[in-house]
């Protein structure tokens, strides 16, 4: 319990991975650190003056409430020195000190571990493919390693999580601050890990710092979607330079999305249209472990939109005088009669509009089928096609 103290502290340290890093090559660990000669750390290549000034403090006052809110948390502690802690990350530049893992962390060293990444500002096309990719990946017999951000990278986990497979998410800030549903359910069915203790304030840099856990951990990267300048074109730059594999999946040519993809595949990336593309080539590194599986498509578990409510019972009217104005009809006339994927498409329109992929996203159905239900609603003056593919109801009107 001593010598964890010494690396609670170092990775509670207000320095850079990278300072951190050198001083576990410089004195072996984190307690012969802290036992030092005052002074000593200002000489240690790779530690700027500022981060040994801030080391010299040698402050244990934090690591009693780190180890309360681990243990409240219900977080497993790894340092540099465990068994536990993987192996992959002993070989990458500047490996974090200490892993705070919570939920069932797998032998991380005998996984053929992808990382699926890609932009937040994600299309249909691009989530449906990232779930896909890591849906097949473990029904392949690999591990997917996911970022958890908004887009891309959280819908691999769901991905991987359809499969019932394995899932590793990295996180970018302590434990206590990632309060997404997804984060909550994966710490249950997979793991959550962080370099950073409960209570330490989080920093813009993070993020950035994350990237090197998640590819040291990988033996491949799969970039699904991304703009041709994006932190995801960052996060394969440290993969290759960790010598993983880059692969990456080719979208529409004229979309910004595929930009970035695009590049790297005419740069050398491997292309991976399937969970099996990446895989395949890694069966001898993981024998008996990996198998092709099939290039299905993860289950659609989105919420389609409601059906269209039942007709209400005819009640017999009153004769008036005034008749109805010819230019309008009886709305349940009017739809009578059309199909039930028809009848979805128009119950996911907003009465201000929607955006196809909106509407793609809201019914589960695919999109070419979308589509063509949309030019017959169109044709038949149901619904109205304004400028940047939005959708208007436009049923009152014969």
């Amino acid at each position: 319990m001593a010598s964890l103290a010494y690396w609670i502290w170092l990775s509670a340290a207000s320095v850079s991975p990278k300072a951190k890093a050198a001083l576990i090559r410089h004195f072996g660990d984190a307690e012969k650190a802290w036992l030092s000669p005052k002074g000593a750390f200002s000489s240690v290549p790779g530690v700027t003056p500022l981060e040994a000034e801030r080391l010299e403090q040698r402050d244990l006052s934090q690591v009693s409430a780190i180890l309360g809110a681990c243990e409240e948390q219900g977080l497993q502690i790894l340092t540099y020195q465990d068994a536990a802690y993987p192996a992959r990350l002993r070989n990458i530049f500047a490996p974090p000190v200490v892993l705070y893992a919570k939920g069932r962390l797998p032998e991380l060293d005998r996984e053929a571990a992808v990382a699926v990444i890609g932009t937040r500002k994600a299309s249909v096309y691009g989530l449906k493919m990232s779930r896909d990719m890591a849906f097949q990946i473990c029904r392949c017999g690999g591990m997917v390693v996911s970022l958890l951000t908004h887009g891309i990278d959280a819908e691999a986990a769901r991905g991987a999580l359809l499969a019932e497979g394995s899932c590793v998410g990295v996180l970018g800030t302590p434990h206590e601050e990632e309060h997404s549903r997804l984060a909550q359910e994966l710490s249950v069915r997979g793991c959550l890990l962080s370099e950073y203790p409960p209570g330490r304030h989080s920093q813009k840099q993070f993020f950035r710092e994350r990237n090197r856990i998640a590819a040291g951990l990988s033996v491949a990267l799969v970039v699904v979607e991304a703009p041709e300048r994006s932190g995801t074109r960052l996060f394969a730059q440290d993969a290759l330079e960790q010598g993983k594999e880059i692969f990456a999946v080719p979208g529409n040519v004229n979309a910004e999305n595929s930009a970035g993809t695009l590049s790297m595949l005419k740069e050398g990336a491997n292309l991976a249209t399937c969970g099996w593309d990446v895989l395949q080539d890694f069966q001898i590194l993981f024998p008996g472990k990996l198998r092709d599986a099939g290039s299905d498509p993860a289950p659609f578990t989105g919420t389609k939109a409601p059906p269209a409510p039942p007709p209400e019972p005819v009640r017999e009217e009153k004769v008036v005088d005034k008749p109805a104005a010819p230019d309008y009809i009886d709305l349940r006339t009017q739809l009578s009669g059309l199909p039930e994927d028809q009848m979805a498409i128009l119950s996911s329109i907003d009465p201000a509009g929607t955006h196809v992929d909106d509407i793609i996203l809201r019914t589960g159905l695919p999109t070419a089928s979308v589509l063509r239900h949309l030019t017959i609603l169109a044709i038949k003056n149901y619904v109205k096609r304004n400028p940047g593919n939005f959708y208007q109801l436009n049923i009152t009107k014969k």
